[in-house]
Protein backbone atom coordinates (compact mmCIF):
# COMPACT_ATOMS: atom_id res chain seq x y z
CA UNK A 1 0.00 0.00 0.00
CA UNK A 2 1.53 3.61 -1.02
CA UNK A 3 0.23 6.79 -1.10
CA UNK A 4 -1.38 6.39 -4.27
CA UNK A 5 -3.40 3.83 -2.96
CA UNK A 6 -4.15 5.55 0.10
CA UNK A 7 -4.04 8.97 1.00
CA UNK A 8 -2.08 10.11 4.31
CA UNK A 9 -2.92 13.17 5.94
CA UNK A 10 -0.54 15.74 6.33
CA UNK A 11 0.24 17.51 9.24
CA UNK A 12 -2.09 21.06 7.99
CA UNK A 13 -4.74 18.06 6.91
CA UNK A 14 -5.10 16.26 10.12
CA UNK A 15 -6.03 19.18 12.10
CA UNK A 16 -8.20 20.40 9.53
CA UNK A 17 -9.13 16.39 9.59
CA UNK A 18 -10.25 16.52 13.14
CA UNK A 19 -12.43 19.40 12.55
CA UNK A 20 -14.14 17.73 10.41
CA UNK A 21 -14.78 14.47 12.84
CA UNK A 22 -16.41 16.98 15.39
CA UNK A 23 -18.85 17.88 12.54
CA UNK A 24 -19.56 15.06 11.66
CA UNK A 25 -20.16 13.21 15.27
CA UNK A 26 -22.52 16.72 16.31
CA UNK A 27 -24.39 16.50 13.26
CA UNK A 28 -24.95 11.96 13.95
CA UNK A 29 -25.87 13.06 17.27
CA UNK A 30 -29.58 12.28 17.74
CA UNK A 31 -31.25 12.66 21.69
CA UNK A 32 -31.72 9.70 23.15
CA UNK A 33 -34.91 10.41 24.60
CA UNK A 34 -36.61 10.42 21.49
CA UNK A 35 -36.44 6.52 21.07
CA UNK A 36 -38.77 6.54 23.64
CA UNK A 37 -40.99 9.62 23.04
CA UNK A 38 -41.62 7.90 19.15
CA UNK A 39 -41.72 4.35 20.52
CA UNK A 40 -38.98 3.50 18.13
CA UNK A 41 -37.93 -0.10 18.05
CA UNK A 42 -33.84 0.17 18.21
CA UNK A 43 -32.48 -2.56 16.72
CA UNK A 44 -35.76 -3.95 15.62
CA UNK A 45 -36.50 -4.91 18.99
CA UNK A 46 -39.27 -3.93 21.31
CA UNK A 47 -39.18 -2.81 25.16
CA UNK A 48 -39.04 -6.41 26.27
CA UNK A 49 -35.65 -6.82 24.09
CA UNK A 50 -38.10 -9.27 21.77
CA UNK A 51 -37.36 -8.97 17.86
CA UNK A 52 -40.25 -7.32 15.60
CA UNK A 53 -42.14 -9.68 13.25
CA UNK A 54 -40.75 -8.43 9.50
CA UNK A 55 -41.29 -11.97 8.07
CA UNK A 56 -42.24 -15.42 7.30
CA UNK A 57 -40.06 -18.34 6.85
CA UNK A 58 -40.09 -21.99 7.23
CA UNK A 59 -36.60 -22.73 7.08
CA UNK A 60 -35.82 -22.67 10.78
CA UNK A 61 -37.25 -22.59 14.02
CA UNK A 62 -35.35 -20.86 17.04
CA UNK A 63 -36.88 -21.37 20.49
CA UNK A 64 -36.35 -20.46 23.70
CA UNK A 65 -39.86 -19.77 25.57
CA UNK A 66 -43.28 -21.57 25.79
CA UNK A 67 -46.11 -19.53 26.11
CA UNK A 68 -48.29 -19.95 29.37
CA UNK A 69 -51.48 -18.72 29.89
CA UNK A 70 -50.11 -15.25 28.33
CA UNK A 71 -47.11 -15.49 29.89
CA UNK A 72 -43.59 -16.18 28.16
CA UNK A 73 -42.00 -19.05 30.24
CA UNK A 74 -38.08 -19.76 29.93
CA UNK A 75 -37.66 -23.17 28.78
CA UNK A 76 -34.55 -25.26 27.13
CA UNK A 77 -33.87 -24.10 23.57
CA UNK A 78 -35.12 -26.02 20.77
CA UNK A 79 -33.14 -25.56 17.01
CA UNK A 80 -35.51 -26.58 13.74
CA UNK A 81 -34.40 -26.93 10.60
CA UNK A 82 -37.15 -27.51 8.51
CA UNK A 83 -39.10 -28.87 11.16
CA UNK A 84 -36.55 -30.74 12.49
CA UNK A 85 -34.90 -30.42 15.48
CA UNK A 86 -31.16 -30.34 14.96
CA UNK A 87 -30.36 -32.56 17.68
CA UNK A 88 -32.63 -35.48 16.31
CA UNK A 89 -30.56 -34.84 12.57
CA UNK A 90 -27.17 -35.10 14.48
CA UNK A 91 -28.20 -37.99 16.06
CA UNK A 92 -30.36 -40.06 13.73
CA UNK A 93 -27.94 -39.19 10.54
CA UNK A 94 -27.89 -42.27 8.57
CA UNK A 95 -24.29 -41.02 7.25
CA UNK A 96 -22.92 -41.75 10.52
CA UNK A 97 -20.22 -39.45 10.47
CA UNK A 98 -21.22 -36.83 8.15
CA UNK A 99 -24.24 -34.48 8.83
CA UNK A 100 -23.60 -30.94 6.92
CA UNK A 101 -24.41 -31.90 3.68
CA UNK A 102 -27.66 -33.47 4.94
CA UNK A 103 -28.43 -31.12 6.92
CA UNK A 104 -27.85 -28.77 3.35
CA UNK A 105 -29.59 -30.53 1.50
CA UNK A 106 -32.76 -30.63 4.08
CA UNK A 107 -32.51 -26.60 4.29
CA UNK A 108 -32.25 -26.32 0.40
CA UNK A 109 -35.36 -28.08 -0.68
CA UNK A 110 -37.58 -28.72 2.66
CA UNK A 111 -37.05 -32.61 2.76
CA UNK A 112 -34.36 -35.18 4.56
CA UNK A 113 -33.26 -36.70 1.27
CA UNK A 114 -33.12 -40.55 0.53
CA UNK A 115 -30.10 -41.98 0.27
CA UNK A 116 -30.20 -41.97 -3.42
CA UNK A 117 -30.52 -38.19 -3.05
CA UNK A 118 -27.89 -37.67 -0.82
CA UNK A 119 -25.82 -39.32 -2.90
CA UNK A 120 -26.73 -37.23 -5.72
CA UNK A 121 -26.45 -34.37 -4.39
CA UNK A 122 -22.83 -35.62 -3.02
CA UNK A 123 -21.67 -35.68 -6.39
CA UNK A 124 -23.08 -32.89 -7.36
CA UNK A 125 -21.34 -30.97 -4.77
CA UNK A 126 -17.58 -32.47 -5.95
CA UNK A 127 -18.39 -31.62 -9.43
CA UNK A 128 -18.87 -27.76 -8.31
CA UNK A 129 -16.60 -27.63 -5.75
CA UNK A 130 -12.95 -26.48 -7.51
CA UNK A 131 -11.38 -23.35 -8.43
CA UNK A 132 -9.33 -22.62 -11.69
CA UNK A 133 -5.58 -21.86 -10.84
CA UNK A 134 -5.85 -18.80 -12.59
CA UNK A 135 -9.26 -17.49 -10.12
CA UNK A 136 -6.47 -18.69 -7.37
CA UNK A 137 -3.93 -16.92 -8.59
CA UNK A 138 -5.53 -13.37 -10.01
CA UNK A 139 -8.25 -13.31 -7.03
CA UNK A 140 -7.47 -14.98 -4.33
CA UNK A 141 -3.23 -14.25 -4.21
CA UNK A 142 -3.74 -10.36 -5.11
CA UNK A 143 -3.66 -8.13 -2.63
CA UNK A 144 -4.21 -10.58 0.39
CA UNK A 145 -6.41 -8.73 3.27
CA UNK A 146 -5.30 -9.60 7.16
CA UNK A 147 -9.14 -10.06 7.74
CA UNK A 148 -10.35 -13.48 5.54
CA UNK A 149 -13.88 -12.26 5.52
CA UNK A 150 -12.71 -9.61 3.47
CA UNK A 151 -11.15 -12.18 1.03
CA UNK A 152 -14.11 -14.06 0.82
CA UNK A 153 -16.55 -11.10 0.23
CA UNK A 154 -13.72 -10.41 -2.62
CA UNK A 155 -13.47 -13.68 -4.03
CA UNK A 156 -17.38 -14.15 -3.85
CA UNK A 157 -18.19 -10.78 -5.57
CA UNK A 158 -15.29 -11.54 -8.27
CA UNK A 159 -16.80 -15.09 -8.93
CA UNK A 160 -19.37 -12.58 -10.37
CA UNK A 161 -17.20 -12.02 -13.52
CA UNK A 162 -16.87 -15.61 -14.32
CA UNK A 163 -20.62 -16.22 -14.46
CA UNK A 164 -22.02 -15.78 -17.77
CA UNK A 165 -25.23 -15.46 -16.56
CA UNK A 166 -24.77 -13.17 -13.26
CA UNK A 167 -27.82 -11.25 -12.95
CA UNK A 168 -30.85 -13.69 -13.77
CA UNK A 169 -32.77 -14.25 -10.29
CA UNK A 170 -34.59 -17.08 -11.65
CA UNK A 171 -35.28 -20.10 -9.24
CA UNK A 172 -32.86 -22.14 -11.55
CA UNK A 173 -30.67 -20.35 -11.51
CA UNK A 174 -30.01 -19.28 -8.15
CA UNK A 175 -30.44 -22.67 -7.11
CA UNK A 176 -27.50 -23.24 -9.42
CA UNK A 177 -25.31 -20.80 -8.40
CA UNK A 178 -25.85 -21.41 -4.86
CA UNK A 179 -24.72 -24.68 -4.77
CA UNK A 180 -21.61 -23.55 -6.47
CA UNK A 181 -21.29 -20.84 -3.76
CA UNK A 182 -21.72 -23.86 -0.67
CA UNK A 183 -19.06 -25.85 -2.46
CA UNK A 184 -16.56 -23.55 -3.17
CA UNK A 185 -16.81 -21.72 0.05
CA UNK A 186 -14.59 -24.08 2.12
CA UNK A 187 -11.68 -23.67 -0.66
CA UNK A 188 -12.38 -20.05 -0.51
CA UNK A 189 -11.44 -19.89 3.24
CA UNK A 190 -8.74 -22.39 3.14
CA UNK A 191 -6.96 -20.62 -0.15
CA UNK A 192 -7.58 -17.53 1.60
CA UNK A 193 -5.90 -18.49 5.09
CA UNK A 194 -3.13 -20.25 2.81
CA UNK A 195 -2.50 -17.11 1.25
CA UNK A 196 -2.42 -14.91 4.09
CA UNK A 197 -0.18 -17.31 5.74
CA UNK A 198 2.24 -17.15 2.69
CA UNK A 199 2.71 -13.45 2.13
CA UNK A 200 1.63 -11.79 5.83
CA UNK A 201 2.96 -14.66 7.89
CA UNK A 202 5.79 -15.30 5.80
CA UNK A 203 4.96 -19.38 5.89
CA UNK A 204 5.06 -21.81 3.13
CA UNK A 205 2.59 -21.29 0.40
CA UNK A 206 0.34 -24.92 0.17
CA UNK A 207 -2.85 -25.09 -2.21
CA UNK A 208 -4.28 -28.58 -2.26
CA UNK A 209 -7.28 -29.51 -4.54
CA UNK A 210 -9.88 -30.68 -2.53
CA UNK A 211 -10.49 -35.31 -2.35
CA UNK A 212 -13.21 -36.74 -4.06
CA UNK A 213 -15.48 -38.60 -1.45
CA UNK A 214 -14.18 -36.35 1.24
CA UNK A 215 -17.10 -34.69 3.35
CA UNK A 216 -17.21 -31.00 4.06
CA UNK A 217 -15.49 -31.25 6.96
CA UNK A 218 -12.45 -33.66 6.12
CA UNK A 219 -11.83 -31.36 3.08
CA UNK A 220 -11.00 -28.22 5.34
CA UNK A 221 -9.00 -30.27 7.66
CA UNK A 222 -7.29 -32.28 4.21
CA UNK A 223 -6.54 -28.65 2.96
CA UNK A 224 -5.35 -26.66 5.96
CA UNK A 225 -3.01 -28.97 7.49
CA UNK A 226 0.72 -29.50 5.88
CA UNK A 227 0.53 -33.28 5.72
CA UNK A 228 -3.43 -33.82 5.28
CA UNK A 229 -3.96 -35.72 8.11
CA UNK A 230 -6.26 -35.70 11.02
CA UNK A 231 -8.73 -38.30 12.93
CA UNK A 232 -11.88 -39.96 12.63
CA UNK A 233 -13.30 -37.30 15.76
CA UNK A 234 -11.58 -34.73 14.51
CA UNK A 235 -13.57 -34.54 10.90
CA UNK A 236 -16.91 -35.62 13.26
CA UNK A 237 -16.69 -32.75 15.50
CA UNK A 238 -16.13 -30.24 12.54
CA UNK A 239 -18.89 -31.43 10.71
CA UNK A 240 -21.18 -30.89 13.68
CA UNK A 241 -19.68 -27.54 13.87
CA UNK A 242 -20.63 -26.32 10.07
CA UNK A 243 -24.21 -28.44 11.07
CA UNK A 244 -24.84 -26.26 13.81
CA UNK A 245 -23.72 -22.61 12.33
CA UNK A 246 -25.32 -23.62 8.91
CA UNK A 247 -28.75 -21.84 9.53
CA UNK A 248 -29.95 -20.16 12.72
CA UNK A 249 -33.75 -18.16 11.65
CA UNK A 250 -34.34 -15.38 9.24
CA UNK A 251 -33.69 -12.74 12.42
CA UNK A 252 -30.07 -12.90 12.93
CA UNK A 253 -28.16 -10.10 11.49
CA UNK A 254 -26.65 -11.78 8.50
CA UNK A 255 -30.06 -13.13 7.38
CA UNK A 256 -31.72 -10.33 8.04
CA UNK A 257 -29.39 -8.46 5.79
CA UNK A 258 -29.81 -11.11 2.88
CA UNK A 259 -33.50 -11.36 3.06
CA UNK A 260 -33.17 -6.92 2.45
CA UNK A 261 -30.38 -7.27 0.11
CA UNK A 262 -32.81 -9.91 -2.45
CA UNK A 263 -35.99 -8.12 -1.75
CA UNK A 264 -34.29 -5.27 -3.82
CA UNK A 265 -33.57 -7.86 -6.83
CA UNK A 266 -29.65 -7.84 -6.51
CA UNK A 267 -27.89 -10.48 -7.60
CA UNK A 268 -26.36 -13.73 -5.59
CA UNK A 269 -23.17 -12.58 -5.19
CA UNK A 270 -23.95 -9.42 -3.84
CA UNK A 271 -26.60 -10.87 -1.36
CA UNK A 272 -23.59 -13.06 -0.17
CA UNK A 273 -21.16 -10.89 -0.28
CA UNK A 274 -23.60 -8.38 1.82
CA UNK A 275 -24.38 -11.35 4.29
CA UNK A 276 -20.39 -11.62 5.08
CA UNK A 277 -20.00 -7.99 5.46
CA UNK A 278 -22.41 -8.50 8.24
CA UNK A 279 -21.01 -11.74 9.64
CA UNK A 280 -17.74 -9.67 10.22
CA UNK A 281 -18.44 -7.46 12.83
CA UNK A 282 -18.07 -8.47 15.92
CA UNK A 283 -20.93 -8.18 17.27
CA UNK A 284 -22.00 -11.19 15.40
CA UNK A 285 -19.79 -13.54 13.68
CA UNK A 286 -16.60 -12.41 15.59
CA UNK A 287 -18.29 -13.68 19.24
CA UNK A 288 -16.17 -17.23 19.95
CA UNK A 289 -12.67 -14.83 18.88
CA UNK A 290 -13.62 -12.82 21.86
CA UNK A 291 -14.14 -15.34 23.90
CA UNK A 292 -10.77 -17.25 23.59
CA UNK A 293 -9.08 -13.50 24.08
CA UNK A 294 -10.95 -13.80 27.30
CA UNK A 295 -10.26 -16.93 28.32
CA UNK A 296 -6.69 -16.35 27.44
CA UNK A 297 -6.87 -13.11 29.79
CA UNK A 298 -8.29 -14.97 32.58
CA UNK A 299 -5.49 -18.10 32.36
CA UNK A 300 -3.03 -15.22 32.75
CA UNK A 301 -4.68 -13.96 36.25
CA UNK A 302 -6.18 -17.23 37.75
CA UNK A 303 -2.98 -19.30 38.70
CA UNK A 304 -5.63 -22.17 40.47
CA UNK A 305 -7.84 -22.97 37.28
CA UNK A 306 -9.54 -25.47 40.69
CA UNK A 307 -9.96 -22.87 42.66
CA UNK A 308 -13.50 -21.86 41.80
CA UNK A 309 -13.48 -19.04 44.62
CA UNK A 310 -10.60 -17.13 42.57
CA UNK A 311 -12.03 -17.47 38.96
CA UNK A 312 -15.48 -15.93 40.50
CA UNK A 313 -13.77 -13.15 41.71
CA UNK A 314 -12.05 -12.37 38.60
CA UNK A 315 -14.97 -13.12 36.43
CA UNK A 316 -16.77 -10.35 39.18
CA UNK A 317 -13.99 -8.36 38.02
CA UNK A 318 -14.90 -8.66 34.82
CA UNK A 319 -18.27 -7.76 35.05
CA UNK A 320 -17.29 -4.77 36.75
CA UNK A 321 -15.11 -3.53 34.22
CA UNK A 322 -12.14 -3.81 36.17
CA UNK A 323 -10.87 -6.46 34.14
CA UNK A 324 -9.68 -8.09 30.76
CA UNK A 325 -11.34 -5.27 27.70
CA UNK A 326 -13.13 -3.27 29.67
CA UNK A 327 -16.44 -3.85 28.25
CA UNK A 328 -17.89 -5.63 31.64
CA UNK A 329 -18.59 -8.92 29.72
CA UNK A 330 -18.42 -12.13 30.29
CA UNK A 331 -18.25 -13.20 26.23
CA UNK A 332 -20.31 -16.20 25.29
CA UNK A 333 -22.81 -15.86 27.79
CA UNK A 334 -26.37 -15.20 27.38
CA UNK A 335 -28.67 -15.12 23.86
CA UNK A 336 -31.38 -12.96 22.76
CA UNK A 337 -33.91 -15.63 22.36
CA UNK A 338 -32.38 -18.90 24.46
CA UNK A 339 -32.36 -18.90 28.10
CA UNK A 340 -32.40 -21.88 29.97
CA UNK A 341 -29.73 -22.88 27.36
CA UNK A 342 -28.77 -23.39 23.49
CA UNK A 343 -29.13 -26.32 22.38
CA UNK A 344 -26.20 -25.89 20.01
CA UNK A 345 -24.13 -25.30 22.94
CA UNK A 346 -24.87 -27.90 24.78
CA UNK A 347 -24.44 -30.44 21.73
CA UNK A 348 -20.94 -28.70 20.86
CA UNK A 349 -20.31 -28.93 24.84
CA UNK A 350 -20.54 -32.88 24.65
CA UNK A 351 -18.29 -32.91 21.44
CA UNK A 352 -15.73 -30.36 23.07
CA UNK A 353 -15.24 -32.84 26.19
CA UNK A 354 -14.38 -36.29 24.35
CA UNK A 355 -12.14 -33.97 21.57
CA UNK A 356 -10.63 -32.54 25.02
CA UNK A 357 -9.62 -35.93 26.02
CA UNK A 358 -8.11 -37.09 22.29
CA UNK A 359 -5.96 -33.83 22.63
CA UNK A 360 -4.92 -33.78 26.46
CA UNK A 361 -6.84 -30.90 27.42
CA UNK A 362 -8.93 -31.83 29.83
CA UNK A 363 -7.80 -29.58 32.16
CA UNK A 364 -8.78 -26.37 29.91
CA UNK A 365 -12.20 -27.92 29.47
CA UNK A 366 -12.64 -28.12 33.05
CA UNK A 367 -12.14 -24.32 33.19
CA UNK A 368 -14.36 -23.57 30.52
CA UNK A 369 -17.16 -25.60 31.99
CA UNK A 370 -16.60 -24.10 35.52
CA UNK A 371 -16.58 -20.32 34.09
CA UNK A 372 -19.99 -21.50 32.60
CA UNK A 373 -21.77 -22.84 35.36
CA UNK A 374 -20.61 -20.03 37.49
CA UNK A 375 -20.91 -17.24 34.98
CA UNK A 376 -24.34 -17.22 34.81
CA UNK A 377 -25.44 -16.95 37.99
CA UNK A 378 -22.69 -14.04 38.45
CA UNK A 379 -24.67 -12.17 35.43
CA UNK A 380 -28.00 -12.39 37.33
CA UNK A 381 -26.81 -11.14 40.18
CA UNK A 382 -24.84 -7.89 39.18
CA UNK A 383 -27.19 -6.91 36.17
CA UNK A 384 -30.34 -7.68 38.65
CA UNK A 385 -31.54 -10.19 36.20
CA UNK A 386 -34.34 -12.38 36.75
CA UNK A 387 -34.34 -14.51 33.52
CA UNK A 388 -31.70 -17.45 33.47
CA UNK A 389 -28.70 -16.62 31.75
CA UNK A 390 -26.82 -19.37 29.49
CA UNK A 391 -23.86 -20.00 27.58
CA UNK A 392 -24.43 -19.96 24.23
CA UNK A 393 -23.01 -21.64 20.79
CA UNK A 394 -19.67 -19.31 21.23
CA UNK A 395 -18.60 -20.50 24.26
CA UNK A 396 -17.00 -23.51 23.49
CA UNK A 397 -16.89 -23.00 19.52
CA UNK A 398 -13.99 -21.28 19.60
CA UNK A 399 -12.13 -23.83 21.80
CA UNK A 400 -12.92 -26.80 19.54
CA UNK A 401 -11.61 -24.58 16.59
CA UNK A 402 -8.08 -24.31 18.57
CA UNK A 403 -8.12 -27.85 19.26
CA UNK A 404 -8.38 -28.82 15.91
CA UNK A 405 -5.46 -26.55 14.78
CA UNK A 406 -8.02 -24.22 13.37
CA UNK A 407 -6.15 -20.79 13.13
CA UNK A 408 -7.96 -17.80 14.50
CA UNK A 409 -7.70 -15.68 11.63
CA UNK A 410 -10.27 -18.69 10.42
CA UNK A 411 -12.53 -18.59 12.82
CA UNK A 412 -15.39 -16.45 11.46
CA UNK A 413 -14.79 -17.69 8.01
CA UNK A 414 -15.29 -20.84 9.22
CA UNK A 415 -19.12 -19.56 10.67
CA UNK A 416 -19.42 -18.15 6.75
CA UNK A 417 -18.73 -21.29 5.38
CA UNK A 418 -21.40 -23.21 7.39
CA UNK A 419 -23.93 -20.57 7.20
CA UNK A 420 -24.05 -19.76 3.21
CA UNK A 421 -26.25 -23.10 3.32
CA UNK A 422 -28.90 -20.98 4.91
CA UNK A 423 -28.52 -17.71 3.64
CA UNK A 424 -28.83 -19.70 0.06
CA UNK A 425 -32.49 -21.05 1.63
CA UNK A 426 -33.43 -18.17 2.86
CA UNK A 427 -32.57 -15.78 -0.51
CA UNK A 428 -34.48 -18.89 -2.51
CA UNK A 429 -37.43 -18.38 -0.14
CA UNK A 430 -37.65 -14.57 -0.62
CA UNK A 431 -37.23 -15.13 -4.29
CA UNK A 432 -39.66 -17.73 -4.34
CA UNK A 433 -42.33 -15.77 -2.65
CA UNK A 434 -41.43 -12.79 -4.47
CA UNK A 435 -42.09 -10.04 -1.48
CA UNK A 436 -41.83 -6.14 -1.56
CA UNK A 437 -38.29 -4.86 -1.38
CA UNK A 438 -37.96 -4.39 2.42
CA UNK A 439 -38.10 -0.79 3.16
CA UNK A 440 -38.69 -0.15 6.94
CA UNK A 441 -39.14 3.55 8.31
CA UNK A 442 -36.92 6.25 10.00
CA UNK A 443 -38.78 8.98 11.54
CA UNK A 444 -37.25 12.55 10.44
CA UNK A 445 -36.48 14.41 13.84
CA UNK A 446 -34.17 17.51 12.72
CA UNK A 447 -35.43 20.51 11.62
CA UNK A 448 -36.38 22.26 7.81
CA UNK A 449 -34.21 25.45 7.57
CA UNK A 450 -34.14 28.26 4.73
CA UNK A 451 -30.66 27.69 2.25
CA UNK A 452 -28.85 30.85 3.67
CA UNK A 453 -26.32 32.18 1.00
CA UNK A 454 -22.74 31.72 1.64
CA UNK A 455 -21.57 35.34 3.07
CA UNK A 456 -24.86 34.61 5.56
CA UNK A 457 -23.44 31.16 6.98
CA UNK A 458 -21.66 30.90 9.91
Amino acid sequence: MNNQEMMELTTVDKSEFEELVKECTRSGSIDQNLYIEYDVKRGLRDSNGNGVLTGLTEISDVCGNENVHGRKIPVDGQLYFQGYNVQDIIKGSTRDRFRFEEATYLLLFGNLPTEKQLDSFLRILADLQELSGAFIRDVIMKATSTNLMNSLMKSILSLYSYDENPDDISIPNVLRQSLQLIAKMPLLTVYAYQSYRHFKLDGTLMIKNPRKGYSTAENILYMLRDDGQFTELEAKVLDICLVLHAEHGGGNNSTFTNHVVTSSGTDTYSAMAASIASLKGPKHGGANLKVQEMFADIKANCKDWDNKEEICAYLNKILDKQAFDGAGLIYGMGHAVYTNSDPREVILKSFAKNLSVEKGMEKEYALYETVEKEAGQLIMNKRKMFKPVCANVDFYSGFVYSMLGIPEEMFTPMFATARISGWCAHRLEELVNAGKIIRPAYKYVGWHRDYPKMEERK
